[in-house]
């Protein structure tokens, strides 16, 4: 056993990139197409303005090679050196062919294999725990690890409930070894599929393959039900998170960021309490981008890395679909 198999490995976020499309959809815009309001809409979730991919011929790779793109020009990465692509999203291009292999195809990544995971909201940090793994086996040792979701193309734009929420956008981090103690510390994650009809899309699997009595009751644009999963979210996200929280003898002081899933500002802000934590400790842009599902954790990465230090404590939580939950404990290495 060399030297550097010796030392103590950590799976480490080693670069982060992003992307949002330019077209904004404001409240305002909003206001013409359903029975709401701006006041309504901020009040209710905490959101301005979301971001979306107005281009029919252009889907989720789309965002996806956009994001992993920006973090490789930024790093200089040799796509050629890239182990492996996870894409974690709930809007696939197409169904059965994965994704993530068109993608990484697209970015050069051609020592790379690749597959999409499906986690809803919760799938970037379900994925960041893969990552890690996939790390610490030493078998691999740069993962690319990628959220994104055209969101636009499952919403039904005369649903207020759903509508007002979500944007499009793709984040990527890239994970490599780390011998400093620093990286992925730890994770606490739980699921409960009983309440699985709460929020999803209903049709185009199994259960209800498209039919023209699928297409006409628009079973395949999500649902939700805004009050359970408000309800659920803001107790288990809050749980997981305080969790993580004392498992790692983390406080108010020690904690340096609460890296939250962008769903809704209420949930957040309650997340927040729980933890007795400041708002400044607490990182948001939910007013910009609304819920841009898988990619809201690495976006978030983006927007703040350059106020990150390394060695800084992070505690990643989110909540969706299935349902699933979770939370993690990070700490920075750049």
């Amino acid at each position: 056993m060399d030297i550097e198999e010796r030392k103590i490995l950590k799976a480490a976020i080693t670069a982060v990139g992003g992307y949002t499309p330019k077209t904004i959809l404001s409240n305002k815009k909003l206001e013409e197409m359903v029975d709401t309001t701006d006041e309504w809409i901020k009040t209710r979730t905490g959101i301005k303005e979301r971001r979306i991919l107005d281009d029919p011929h252009k889907a989720t790779s789309y965002l996806a090679i956009k994001a992993a793109n920006d973090l490789i020009f930024k790093n200089n990465i040799d796509t050629s050196t890239i182990d492996l692509v996870i894409l974690a999203t709930v809007t696939p291009d197409i169904h059965v062919a994965a994704t993530a292999a068109y993608v990484a195809s697209s970015i050069g990544a051609v020592n790379a294999f690749a597959y999409d995971l499906n986690a809803a909201c919760s799938g970037f940090l379900y994925g960041m725990s893969v990552a890690a793994a996939y790390i610490k086996s030493r078998r691999y040792k740069k993962i690319l690890l990628i959220g994104a979701d055209k969101m636009s193309s499952i919403v039904d734009y005369s649903d207020r409930t759903t509508c007002i929420i979500f944007g499009d956008g793709g984040g990527a981090v890239l994970f490599e070894p780390n011998y400093e103690g620093l990286g992925w510390e730890d994770e606490y994650f739980r699921s409960n599929g009983t309440d699985r009809m709460s929020l999803g899309i209903k049709a185009g699997g199994s259960l209800y393959p498209t039919s023209e009595e699928t297409l006409n009751k628009g079973w395949h644009n999500i649902y939700q039900d805004g009050k359970a999963v408000f309800k659920y979210a803001v107790s288990e996200m809050s749980n997981v998170a305080e969790q993580i929280m004392k498992r790692n003898k983390l406080n108010e002081e020690s904690l340096d960021y609460l890296v939250p899933h962008q769903a809704n500002k209420r949930i957040i802000d309650a997340t927040m309490k729980r933890l007795n934590l400041s708002p400044n400790k607490v990182l948001m842009n939910i007013e910009c981008y609304g819920n841009t599902t898988a990619a809201t954790l690495p976006l978030l990465l983006k927007d703040y890395e350059s106020k990150i230090k390394k060695g800084d404590k992070l505690v990643f939580a989110a909540f969706g679909g299935g349902f699933t939950w979770g939370a993690a404990h990070l700490t920075w290495s750049y």
